[in-house]
């Protein structure tokens, strides 16, 4: 059964072909771990990277998922460990004299910094650097620094609402903590562009001054799949940088009822059509009737495991493991994403005009997509 998955994610859309590394930053839990997917010069024979990249996160997803480390870690590994993403690891980083745009790229609750590089190739084809965060707040399946002896690694384990803990002051205090490293992220390009050395901690790291002269830091948005859709919203309150967020079927219960008002920029909300609550809804719509910018749009077909490589796995083990089908298929689901957050992008942004082609997509008209919520999601 464990040879018979793979990880079939489609091949980048956009004219540019993509190339990833792994960015570490500082020595504490207070630095930063990401992986970064952009434009690069292609190369014969690159190394592909794998899509799990150590035995440790299959651990984690097996104690995020509710399964025994002891047996779901090994066979884990054995189904999906040897599974690769179609990009080049370390390639050469394509320079851009005006400037790439940039998104700070936010995982949901028990994922890693891999686990979204189906979107996050997607978008960096079309010209975009992308920085997918991995959280050190305890929401993530499994993470990790190094410190500064001998660089040691320190794990950090996912970890439940403790017993005893409201879940909303647990999450609500992680919500924080994540958008702050969001704004944390962007600071540190910020840093990069001024010319300033930042040392990339990891061994044979990935050396961060070629993206020098290469980003264009006015045109900064930060987006994210459930909890991180949330933590894309709450960045916009912490980072005036940040011009507008996309949040793929956000879980906005962790958010105070009292920053609704202060969010200041548009948010694209791309919902699946399994997963959101009249009351989530209801939260989106407060931010959409104050800004006539912000849009709510629904892939039919979809369930939450659709805006993640999950959603690509192929074979039944992995499937009733995580629950990552719904009746859409997952290539057509990619589609519309990254159609539309381009088509945002391009307003907010003013990133390339041939995105505009699919702003259709943005008042829920197309095939497969629809304004708002469903009927039974809408009727509040």
């Amino acid at each position: 059964m464990g040879g018979e998955q793979s990880l079939a994610l489609p091949p980048e859309k956009g004219p540019h072909r993509v190339g990833c590394a792994d960015v570490m930053v500082g020595h504490t839990q207070q630095g930063l771990f990401f992986r970064l997917f952009y434009p690069c010069v292609p190369r014969d024979g690159a190394e592909r990277p794998l899509w799990i990249p150590r035995y440790e996160y299959c651990s984690g997803l097996a104690d995020f998922s509710g399964h025994s480390r002891r047996w779901c870690a090994p066979l884990l590994s054995i189904a999906i460990g040897s599974c690769r993403v179609p990009l080049s690891w370390k390639a050469p980083f394509k320079p851009c004299s005006s400037g790439y745009p940039l998104i700070i790229f936010s995982h949901g609750l028990g994922a890693f910094r891999t686990v979204y590089s189906s979107i996050c190739m997607q978008m960096a084809s079309w010209g975009f650097v992308v920085a997918a965060l991995e959280h050190r707040d305890s929401s993530a399946a499994m993470t990790y620094f190094c410190t500064a002896e001998a660089v040691r690694e320190q794990w950090i384990p996912h970890q439940q609402v403790p017993q005893g803990q409201k879940e909303f002051y647990f999450r609500n205090n992680q919500v924080h903590h994540r958008a702050n490293e969001c704004a944390r992220a962007l600071q540190l390009f910020r840093d990069i562009s001024r010319g300033n050395s930042i040392p990339n901690v990891l061994p044979q790291g990935f050396d961060l001054s070629v993206l020098k002269d290469s980003i264009d830091l006015a045109k900064a948005a930060v987006m994210g799949h459930s909890f991180g859709g949330v933590t894309a919203v709450l960045a916009l309150v912490k980072e005036p940088g940040f011009r507008c967020a996309v949040a793929l079927d956000a879980w906005m219960f962790p958010l105070e009822n009292v920053l609704y008002p202060e969010v200041p920029k548009p948010v694209l909300f791309i919902n699946t059509e399994k997963f959101q609550t009249p009351e989530s809804v209801a939260k989106m719509k407060r931010l959409s009737s104050r800004n006539s910018q912000t849009k709510i749009i629904t892939i039919l077909g979809s369930v939450h495991q659709s805006q993640t490589d999950f959603a690509f796995l192929t074979g039944k083990l992995i499937n009733r493991v995580f629950n990552a089908r719904g009746t859409l298929d997952p290539s057509k689901c990619l589609d519309i994403t990254s159609q539309a957050a381009l088509a945002f992008l391009q307003r907010h942004l003013g990133v390339r005009e041939e995105f505009a082609r699919w702003d259709r997509l943005l008042e829920g008209i197309g095939d497969s997509v629809i304004p708002e919520a469903p009927f039974f999601l809408s009727n509040l």
